[in-house]
């Protein structure tokens, strides 16, 4: 890296306030369940591995049964098309600079932060393309197609999208699939949410199957509730991508733990159970939070994510968002994201929302103390 990193602000605010806070009512991961919980998920055999398992390292790439998992969840990858990393943050601080290489990227606004810092911090020029916000957070082909340059390397993007939770179309996807392959450009698609679509025909297919260039970055933190494992992983079937990524990893994790990756391995072996429980708490959350918004309709503009578990509204009191948010979590304990979390230098990103977790069981008490800091 050439240049020094600036702040995650995502990660310096939540350092303040994730685990001060009564109610975390911006949590951008699904519900999660207890190690036992898990083993339940398991067969009689797992749990005796992971009672009689040796505290030994693990090979880098992620051993053979994890990487065996995570390529069942795709249509066209093997195992060998598999880098397993400490969750996803690692593979995007190694992916987004060696990927970009010093050259022009061209990523979604708004976006996690990471996806636009790290190329710049390689040294490259980052521009940002940004959703529509007055059409559902679309993503505007033409849009990205015009800011693309002859020294264009990447494209970044994120569906379901953090923070808004939209989805874009499937022909809009595989469009922009083919042009990335047509300009021979890498795309880069953050996938760490797909799973939670409200209609499971919005379903995006993985870019590493759509194109044997592209690379694909899930997580066990978000659509399955599993942060705590700390078990990322990029697929890509250009072998050469994942050796330069894995040499670049022997600097930072050098492997997962051990425990994590037997118990993600029979997370990833009850991937449809997992995600179809996690949506059933999305959907019976969603109707307390459009009462909630329903009700304070003169303050707020609502729409549902159309997937992952994280949504985008729009805060319209006269103070501002930024001001709502920090008197709400100091005087109430409930914490929002506000929209500044979010800014970007590359473009635009409108100031007057913030982000708000749905994806997590019984949110009736936050809601509550969010009703009773506007009664005041």
């Amino acid at each position: 890296m050439r240049a020094r990193l600036p702040d995650f602000r995502l990660e310096v605010h939540f350092a303040r306030w994730e685990f001060t806070a009564r109610y975390h009512l911006a949590a951008s991961d699904a519900q999660t369940m207890s190690i036992g919980e898990l083993l339940a998920l398991g067969t009689d055999d797992d749990r005796a591995a992971f009672t009689a398992l040796p505290l030994g390292y693990t090979e880098t790439r992620g051993g053979p049964r994890l990487r065996a998992a995570i390529a069942a969840t795709y249509d066209a990858c093997a195992p060998d098309d598999i880098l397993a990393f400490a969750g996803a943050e690692e593979a995007i601080f190694w992916a987004m600079q060696l990927l970009a290489g010093g050259g022009h990227t061209v990523v979604t606004v708004p976006n996690y932060q990471a996806l636009e810092t790290m190329p710049l911090a390689a040294g490259g020029e980052v521009t940002g393309v940004p959703l529509d916000e007055r059409d559902g957070w679309r993503l505007d082909l033409d849009a990205l197609r015009a800011a693309l340059r002859p020294d264009t390397r990447l494209v970044a993007v994120n569906f379901p999208n953090n923070p808004t939770g939209a989805v874009t179309d499937q022909e809009t996807w595989r469009a922009l699939v083919d042009l990335c392959a047509e300009r021979g450009i890498r795309l880069f698609a953050d996938e760490v949410y797909r799973g939670l679509e409200l209609d499971p025909a919005r379903t995006l297919p993985q870019a590493a199957d759509l194109s044997p260039t592209a690379v694909s970055l899930n997580v066990l933190s978000k659509s399955y509730g599993l942060p705590g494992l700390r078990i990322g992983w990029i697929a890509c079937r250009d072998h050469a991508v994942l050796d330069m990524l894995e040499r670049h990893k022997h600097y930072t994790s050098i492997c997962n733990a051990a425990p994590s990756e037997l118990l993600a391995t029979i997370a990833l072996n009850a991937t449809s159970l997992i995600q179809q429980r996690n949506r059933a708490i999305v959907a019976a959350n969603l109707p307390l939070f459009d009462d909630f918004f329903a009700r304070h309709g003169d303050l707020f503009d609502w729409a549902h994510p159309d997937g992952g578990c994280v949504a985008f509204p729009r805060y319209r009191g006269p103070d501002g968002v930024e001001a709502f948010c920090q008197r709400l979590v100091e005087r109430e304990g409930v914490l929002l994201l506000p929209a500044s979390i979010f800014a970007s230098d590359l473009a635009p990103v409108p100031a007057d929302r913030f982000r708000i977790g749905v994806g997590r069981r019984d949110p009736g008490p936050a809601l509550d103390a969010l009703d009773r800091f506007l009664a005041s």
